[in-house]
Order: structure tokens, then C-alpha cells, then sequence
């Protein structure tokens, strides 16, 4: 007795698939996602991008030291508890691994020294790698 249910997977079998590839377009065999990503940092592969990154994406973080006043306003409203404040710098820490890209510090930072990039490729094996901490 056919069902609606078995139309729709006959159907899709002849149709292309609604995602496209990512990260890259064609994957090279024999390379780990970990190699691939090294390539993709050295400018070997280019990034096939999942989607089209829409405005005001809240992506890593970027932080400009310089421009910061120590004012901690940005430590006291992060929900997740992603900044620390370092006292002898009396600079701040965010840890990328905690952070849930709610843009609260962004919005509260007196002197903008807090932005949202659109570098979506965060993940990472070690959490305290260098690329996971934005100083």
C-alpha cells in the first residue's frame, strides 16, 4: 500500500540535494578535517560557504585592546561568564569556548572596543588553544 511517506523518499531520490558542500567543494582524499582546516588557513583551499553570512552576524569576537578603559561593564553582564577581568593589565580575557555570541558586551561597552566578527569556523579540539582566547 503505497503512503505519502514513500512517494516522498521515491521523489528524492532523483533530486539534487538542498545543502551544498561544505567546508570546501570537492574534499581531497586521504586528509583529516584537522589538515584540511590547516590548508584552508594557509590559503591552499578556499572556504565553500554554507550559507551567505547575513547582516550583523554575531561571529568570534574582536577585541581592541588598545581602545579599552578597564571599565569591566563588559565582565559584569556576560550571561555565560566567557570575560575575565585581568587586574594587573586591567585589560579583559573572553574565552570563545564559553561564549554564546549574545552580544550583551558589545552593546554595553562604553568606548566600542568590542565587535562582532563574521568568523563562524570556531571549532577547535583544545579549548585553551590560542585561537579560542581573545585578549
Amino acid at each position: 500500500m503505497p503512503t505519502p511517506m514513500g512517494f516522498e523518499l521515491i521523489r528524492q531520490l532523483f533530486h539534487k540535494p538542498a545543502t551544498n558542500c561544505f567546508p570546501v567543494k570537492y574534499y581531497p582524499d586521504k586528509t583529516t578535517v584537522t589538515e584540511l582546516m590547516k590548508k584552508v588557513q594557509d590559503g591552499e583551499v578556499k572556504i565553500n560557504s554554507p550559507v551567505e553570512i547575513p547582516e550583523k552576524f554575531r561571529g568570534k569576537i574582536i577585541y581592541e585592546r588598545e581602545k579599552c578603559i578597564g571599565c569591566k561593564l563588559c565582565v559584569r553582564v556576560c550571561p555565560s561568564r566567557a570575560i575575565q577581568f585581568l587586574p594587573e593589565e586591567k585589560k579583559i580575557k573572553i574565552r570563545i569556548d564559553r561564549c554564546i555570541f549574545c552580544s550583551q558586551c558589545n552593546d554595553v561597552c562604553p568606548v566600542n572596543c568590542l565587535h562582532m566578527s563574521e568568523n563562524f569556523l570556531l571549532a577547535n579540539e583544545d579549548r585553551f588553544d590560542s585561537e579560542m582566547i581573545v585578549e
